[in-house]
C-alpha cells in the first residue's frame, strides 16, 4: 500500500518542477472544454509498478479524470498489453503526461529488474534486498516498486537502523567499541549490522554481538567460510557489486540476504507509451 499523502506530495513538487508558469504549448493549442481519451500501452515486456502513482498524477489536475486499469502493480505485461484507459479533460492530460510516465517507468524498471534477481534465487534461502542508493527525493516510490517486484526493502534512511560501515569503523577506532557504543544508545528493537571485509573482521564483529553481518566485496569462496563460521549466530548479507549474472553463485554461498544497489541507482526505465485515441 502507499501513502497517498506521500505521493500526492512528490507529485505535486514533480509538476511544479515541469511547469512552474503553466504549460505554454497545451495552454495556448488545446481549449479548456477539449476532452480526449487515451490508452497506456506497454512496449516492451516487463513488471508494472506505480499505476496509483500514475493515476494520481492526472486526478490531481483533473479530479474528474475516468480511469480503468486491465492489470495490477507486480504483474508481468507483454510488449503490446493495453495497460490502462484513460479519459477526461485534454489539458490536464497533456500536462500530466511526461510526469506521469517518468515515475511509472522507472519505478517499472525497477520492478522489472528486482523480479529478474528474484527468480535466479527461487529455490535459495535468499533474499535480494535493496540499498539506499535511490534517487533524491524518490525512495518512497523506489523502495515500493522494490517490493512490487519480489524483493525485500533494507533499512529505509539513516534513522532506522544502525549500520556500521568501514569510515564508521575507523572514526570509532575499531568494530568492538562502534558496536558497544551503538547498542548503549539505541533501543533494543533495533538491530545492528556491521559491515566486514575480511574473515578476522566477521570474528569481531560476532565478538562484537552485531545481529547482522555484511560480507562485503568477497569472493564467494571467502563468502562461503564466512558464512559457516558465523553459524546461524547472526544474519548474513552480501554485498558489493553483485548483479543479475552472480547473484545466483552468490547464493549458494548460504547468505540470508544479498543487496544490489543496481536495483536502484542505475536502473533502465520500462518502456511505456500513453497514445491518444
Amino acid at each position: 500500500m502507499l501513502d497517498r499523502t506521500i505521493i500526492d506530495d512528490i507529485i505535486t513538487r514533480a509538476l511544479r518542477e515541469d511547469m512552474p508558469m503553466g504549460d505554454i504549448t497545451t495552454d495556448s493549442t488545446v481549449p479548456p472544454s477539449e476532452t480526449c481519451r487515451a490508452n497506456l500501452i506497454a512496449k516492451e515486456d516487463g513488471v508494472i509498478a506505480g499505476l496509483e502513482v500514475f493515476e494520481r498524477t492526472f486526478m490531481l489536475l483533473d479530479p474528474n479524470m475516468q480511469i480503468e486499469r486491465f492489470v495490477e502493480d507486480g504483474d508481468f505485461v507483454a510488449k503490446g498489453t493495453r495497460i490502462m484507459f484513460l479519459s477526461g479533460n485534454a489539458r490536464a492530460m497533456l500536462k500530466a503526461e511526461r510526469t506521469a510516465l517518468n515515475l511509472l517507468q522507472r519505478m517499472s524498471g525497477i520492478a522489472s529488474l528486482t523480479r529478474r534477481f528474484a527468480e535466479k534465487l527461487k529455490g535459495t534461502d535468499s533474499k535480494i534486498v535493496d540499498t539506499r542508493k535511490t534517487a533524491p527525493g524518490l525512495r518512497y516510490l523506489d523502495k515500493y516498486a522494490v517490493r512490487a517486484g519480489g524483493g525485500t526493502n533494507h533499512r529505509f534512511c539513516l534513522s532506522d537502523g544502525v549500520l556500521i560501515k568501514d569510515n564508521h569503523i575507523k572514526a570509532a577506532g575499531g568494530i568492538i567499541p562502534a558496536v558497544k557504543r551503538a547498542r548503549a544508545s539505541i533501543p533494543h528493537t533495533i538491530r545492528i549490522e556491521v559491515e566486514t571485509e575480511s574473515l578476522e573482521q566477521v570474528k569481531e564483529a560476532l565478538e562484537a554481538g552485531a545481529d547482522i553481518i555484511m560480507l562485503d566485496n568477497m569472493t564467494p569462496d571467502l563468502m562461503t567460510e564466512a558464512v559457516r563460521f558465523i553459524n546461524k549466530r547472526a544474519l548474513t548479507e552480501a554485498s558489493g557489486n553483485i548483479t543479475v549474472d552472480t547473484v545466483e553463485t552468490i547464493a549458494r554461498t548460504g547468505v540470508d540476504l544479498i543487496s544490489s544497489g543496481s536495483l536502484t541507482h542505475s536502473v533502465k526505465a520500462m518502456d511505456i507509451s500513453l497514445r491518444f485515441e
